[in-house]
């Protein structure tokens, strides 16, 4: 348990400073750039008419006190961290005045609902199927899915995305291309609004759960035949035990503990997918949340974005890092 408890305040540590420098450095990329939020708001605001020298002063003062961008680079440093420890990334430039920590808790479901799902599913089936075919290794159609599971893995997400929404938004019309829900339809807890979310979350999944499970695939076949020929397996074979036994409790299990760092990795890479994915079929999440605020050169909304995946992704490593323990209990004492 004390050592339990030493390894958990080292994880703690790891995510607390992980999260610390990932912030400082979007903070410091985002104001290297040459983009002036201020200023770029104030020109969009006087494009459409004259506008006093007082009133644009008075106007530049207060924009620059609503971002935090008043006083002196230490002081501007402070005030960002006041603001992101309360969860306050200030009011959106392209979507004046509603908060980003808003927009961000819009989009944020929509995101977490389709990719951990998809990256979870495509993990599970992945690991199952390929310690299927390492185990069983004589088996065609598990030989035929190895193939498929090749052939997919280098493949690009948007690549099939795009075969995807070609084959069944073109030739074959039978499901939604765009959006995360349809039009008209309320939203809310109903039948409905589920069965309409769930259709339009089908292309943009499938796209993200077959390029996903052919690398888990790949993988847990590869640990798996590896293990079959350790002498503890071939002693258990002789001596009799139920193969389904042997698959399950001595082969699946052993070869698992790599196939959960492997998924804490794959979950930092997350919003990668979201980007891709989202964008190809409009998808009304966190990726395309942020290219739009790329586009209108919205400071705010991209910093919180990145500043929230990046304790998104933090604390979903943990909760991995917490977990792997249970698999293998080497890790207690390490």
């Amino acid at each position: 348990m004390k050592t339990y408890a030493i390894y958990l305040a080292k994880r703690l540590l790891q995510f607390v400073l992980v999260v610390f420098i990932g912030i400082n450095l979007t903070y410091v990329i985002s104001h290297a750039t040459p983009i002036d939020p201020v200023e770029q708001t104030i020109s969009a605001l006087t494009s459409f008419g004259n506008t006093s020298p007082e009133a644009i002063e008075t106007m530049r003062e207060s924009l620059r006190e609503l971002y935090g961008m008043s006083g002196t680079p230490v002081e501007q440093y402070l005030s960002f961290w006041s603001r992101i420890v309360v969860g306050d990334f200030g009011p959106s430039l392209s979507a004046f005045p509603t908060p980003v920590s808003e927009l961000i808790l819009r989009a944020l479901p929509w995101t977490i609902g389709l990719l951990v799902v998809a990256t979870v599913l495509a993990w599970l089936l992945g690991n199952l199927l390929g310690g299927l075919a390492g185990y069983y290794r004589k088996n065609r159609l598990l030989k035929a899915m190895g193939l498929i599971a090749m052939g997919l893995h280098p493949m690009p997400y948007y690549v099939v995305a795009f075969v995807l929404l070609v084959v069944f938004g073109f030739m074959w019309p039978v499901l939604p291309i765009s959006g995360g829900s349809g039009i008209g339809v309320d939203r809310g807890f109903s039948f409905d609004f589920v069965y309409s979310v769930f259709l339009h979350s089908l292309l943009p999944a499938l796209s993200l759960v077959l390029v996903g499970l052919g690398g888990w695939f790949l993988g847990m076949r590869a640990l798996v035949s590896n293990i079959v020929t350790e002498d503890y397996v071939v002693y258990a074979e002789l001596g009799g035990v139920d193969r389904r036994r042997i698959l399950g409790s001595y082969v699946m299990r052993n070869a698992l503990v790599p196939q959960v760092t492997g998924l804490a990795m794959s979950l930092g890479a997350i919003f990668t997918g979201a980007i891709i994915t989202e964008e190809v079929f409009g998808y009304p999440g966190i990726g395309s949340l942020l290219v739009d605020a790329v586009h209108a050169g919205d400071y705010s909304l991209v910093l919180g974005i990145t500043s929230v995946s990046i304790v998104a992704v933090s604390l979903a490593v943990l909760v991995i890092d917490l977990l792997y323990p249970l698999l293998d209990p080497r890790v207690q004492v390490e």
